[in-house]
């Protein structure tokens, strides 16, 4: 569907994109990670268009952003973190507006408006100036324009941010729901946010994709060596003194829990599983092991070991990344 071939993206000496590649499969949706000054927004602006690479071609569909602008974009809805959103018409005048803009027929623009605030939830405030509109309603709307003119591709920066408790379980089912007619590319700083919406996971660091597999498939993988967490009706000195029997342990420590059991943190040496012979020595020393389960890495954890080491640079760059338009383009001119 979108094939992203080794973009590179330079403002004067700073490279914010670099010899990027990845393909995004139609029907799927994709959550896309990176700490700040990583390069995703860069990255999704030169996808829609926005912003044009130094180095390197965006195809959309087999049509190139750069040298088919009009046919790959018109493939692509795009809710920008800031929805571009004019507070004085209301949600369907804004709604005719942009289909206009996108070229939508005058005979499909009814039909697909009505069938669009449907679909998002705003046929009950249709009529409201868009300055009145909750946070949560607004984003409906973005979200909304971007549905227009049917495109196959949805990238959304951002969709939740700014809103309530409430009102993101309900754009994340919106999400999914989209998910169905829709690829969708996700942008988001809430991880379980990605976590729980997302069939696969791009992460970017340092302007470079660092990892792109199923939450499931990245957590297998960077899981590391066997943890497990050991609760028994016993103090650690205990605890301890049955491990010692075992042969296999890398590290204990100690999990505060407010329980009057002990909890233990057993991490393996590398390959072992050393679940069996745990059992065994607590039952053997007449010990009461309560609960005994394997830890495993959540997407957080992940993302940390690839993105951490990154960090000072990442600051760094979103120190020095243009902060404006006019910045963006003096930029340009001093890279050529």
């Amino acid at each position: 569907m979108i094939e992203v071939k080794h973009l590179t993206k330079r403002y004067g000496g700073h490279t914010a994109v670099s010899d990027l590649s990845f393909e995004i499969d139609k029907g799927v949706i994709y959550g896309f990670l990176g700490p700040n000054g990583a390069g995703k927004s860069t990255t999704m602006n030169i996808i829609t268009g926005c912003l044009g690479a130094t180095e390197g071609e965006v195809l959309v569909d087999g049509h190139s952003v750069s040298e088919e602008p009009m046919e790959a974009k018109k493939r692509i809805g795009y809710l920008p973190e800031l929805p571009p959103l004019y507070t004085d018409m209301t949600p369907e005048e804004y709604l005719r507006f942009v289909a206009e803009a996108k070229g939508v027929s005058r005979k499909e623009q009814a039909e697909q408006i009505a069938a669009i605030m449907e679909k998002t939830g705003i046929t009950q405030v249709s009529h409201r100036l868009i300055r009145n509109l909750s946070k949560g309603y607004r984003q409906r709307v973005g979200i909304a324009q971007a549905l227009l003119g049917k495109p196959e591709v949805i990238i959304l920066d951002e969709p939740t941010v700014g809103l309530d408790p409430a009102q993101i379980i309900e754009i994340r089912d919106l999400i999914r729901e989209l998910g169905k007619e829709h690829t969708i590319v996700l942008s988001s700083h809430i991880l379980s946010e990605v976590q729980a919406v997302c069939d696969s996971i791009m992460i970017i660091s340092g302007g470079k994709l660092v990892a792109s597999d199923t939450t499931e498939n990245l957590t297998r993988r960077f899981a590391g060596t066997q943890t497990l967490r050991l609760e028994a009706d016993a103090d650690e000195k205990t605890m301890r003194k049955v491990l010692d029997r075992v042969d296999g342990i890398a590290s204990v420590e100690v999990k505060p829990e407010e329980k009057e059991s002990t909890v233990l943190l057993v991490k393996a040496e590398e390959d072992k599983d050393i679940r069996a012979k745990v059992f065994k020595a607590f039952a053997k020393e007449n010990v009461t092991l309560l609960e005994m389960t394997t830890v495993h890495a959540d997407l957080e954890d992940v993302f940390l070991e690839l993105t951490q080491s990154d960090a000072p640079a990442q600051s760094e760059t979103a120190a020095q990344a243009p902060d404006t338009a006019e910045e963006e383009k003096t930029g340009e001119e001093e890279a050529q």
